[in-house]
């Protein structure tokens, strides 16, 4: 046995690190305590954003949750429930942040469509498009022209429509069976200045009382009767906001981006002639042209059809008028035909109005056939020639009568239906395409899906937490989280 002795430096020393290290493993606890809460609340979040809506994503690309779970009202308190459900029931959540598909005009949305795109296509996908942007806007301008200048002709018709209609009904203005338009350069003898069988005008004036569908619309092709609860749709009805402020896509309205989206657009929903090509247009589906509906808004296919039927009817029309002004022979048809009608009203100083009336309803005629070959799913020539010209000025006379069996010709290298959807769609206002393409993607989840209570401003896409859990020796820990899609 040996004699042990410490002198009083030595005890303070061993205290000290006794202390510090006991002080070490009580750090080190803590800390691994507060490392567990946040792997917990990591789990329970990855695992909420991980009920993704399974139908959204597979058929529209798009990641978000449903904040309701499928109950129908949104409520913060389900998604904390959930949290603690998924392993957090000791970690009290406070969300401080949640962003809604619908949040700024449908941002979220548009975000994960533009990433979909790039990824799956990339934006080799558009490299055609992008240097026709000023020829499109330059068609959309002359179509807005022609538009104007129509309803001029159609003040300088209603003027004339008293004397027009007294001439083409009085059965001595025409002789037994009529007569064929004069030919190019033939003179109208004074005694045989009776009008033609047919009316020049008719099919202005028909579009003018009856819309342009009454005259566009080729025979095989079945009008769709669908329409929708306008009132209901995200686009319209007062919309539940998010919170807080999250990072986002910067050029959201660049070139490239609208031109990107717009093909989502044109490769995700139908249109006219696309419903064409399946038996009974989209299954399941309200509305058959949604294409249109995304372009137009209104509550039916037959309403949306018309209006982006009559954009297009006045882009042809002014593209064809001009072609007349140009083609000699063409108005020395139109100048030939002035001179029988000014005749036969008495009015032979009127030629040269009637003449542009005539070329005008001329172009207006070609414009019928175009639209009727694109809705056939055939191509039209963007710049008319004689050979892709095809509304002769005797056909005229009888165009929208029922039986005048023009229907159109493919044009190799002209312009399609779903490219003048592209036009319009990218001169579009980029809200209320996305609004509008959210509500499609609503709509279909309900009647294709079933899923009648998914609201996509109750769609989570991003969240923000500030979670606050009890650590070891009852230190309080607060921590944020942040999580999202894209």
């Amino acid at each position: 046995m040996r004699k042990g002795e410490i002198t009083a430096f030595l005890s303070m020393v061993f205290v000290l690190l006794v202390s510090f290290v006991l002080g070490i493993l009580e750090i080190s606890l803590i800390r691994t305590s507060a490392g567990m809460s946040r792997v917990t609340a990591d789990r329970a979040v990855f695992s909420l954003f991980g009920g993704y809506q399974k139908a959204l994503f597979e058929d529209y690309h798009v990641f978000a949750f449903d904040g309701s779970f499928g109950s129908g009202p949104f409520s913060e308190e389900q998604i904390t429930g959930r949290l603690h459900y998924y392993g957090s029931p000791e970690i009290s959540h406070e969300i401080t942040g949640v962003q809604f598909l619908t949040d700024g005009s449908g941002q979220a949305f548009r975000e994960q469509v533009l990433e979909y795109m790039e990824t799956r296509y990339g934006v080799s996908l558009i490299r055609d498009f992008t240097g026709l942007t000023g020829q499109w806007e330059e068609e959309c301008i002359r179509g807005e022209e022609m538009k104007a200048q129509e309803e001029s002709v159609m003040a300088d018709l209603e003027e004339l429509r008293a004397d027009l209609s007294q001439a083409w009904t009085a059965g001595e203005a025409r002789p037994e069976g009529g007569q064929d338009a004069p030919e190019e350069g033939q003179d109208v003898p004074e005694d045989q200045a009776s009008l033609p069988e047919g009316n020049p005008f008719g099919c202005l004036e028909q579009i003018e009382k009856s819309g342009v569908l009454s005259l566009v619309m080729p025979e095989e092709m079945e009008l769709s009767g669908l329409e929708i609860e306008q009132a209901g749709q995200a686009s319209v009805r007062s919309l539940a906001s998010g919170s807080g402020t999250f990072p986002h896509r910067q050029g959201m309205d660049g070139l490239e981006e609208k031109l990107l989206f717009n093909e989502y657009v044109l490769k995700t929903f139908g249109n006219a002639v696309s419903a064409q090509e399946r038996e009974e247009g989209s299954p399941g589906r309200t509305l058959s042209y949604e294409a249109e509906y995304i372009l137009g808004g209104k509550a039916s296919d037959r309403e949306n059809l018309e209006a982006v039927l009559l954009k297009i009817f006045f882009i042809r029309m002014a593209m064809n008028y001009i072609y007349l002004l140009g083609d000699s022979a063409k108005r020395g048809e139109a100048t030939a035909l002035a001179a029988v009608i000014a005749a036969a009203l008495l009015i032979p100083e009127g030629t040269e109005v009637i003449e542009q009336l005539i070329l005008v309803a001329w172009a207006a005629g070609e414009s019928i056939v175009d639209i009727r070959t694109l809705l056939g799913g055939k191509r039209a020539a963007l710049m008319k020639s004689a050979d892709t010209w095809q509304v002769s000025l005797a056909s005229l006379l009888t165009l929208g009568s029922g039986a005048d069996g023009l229907s159109g010709e493919d044009a190799a290298g002209g312009i399609s239906y779903e490219d003048y959807l592209r036009i319009f769609l990218f001169f579009g206002n980029t809200d209320e395409v996305t609004m509008r393409t959210v509500d499609r993607v609503e709509e279909n989840l309900a009647s294709e899906h079933g899923l009648s209570v998914l609201r996509a401003d109750q769609c989570v896409t991003k969240m923000e937490l500030l979670n606050t859990s009890q650590t070891a020796g009852g230190i309080t820990y607060t921590f944020p989280l942040y999580f999202g899609y894209c």
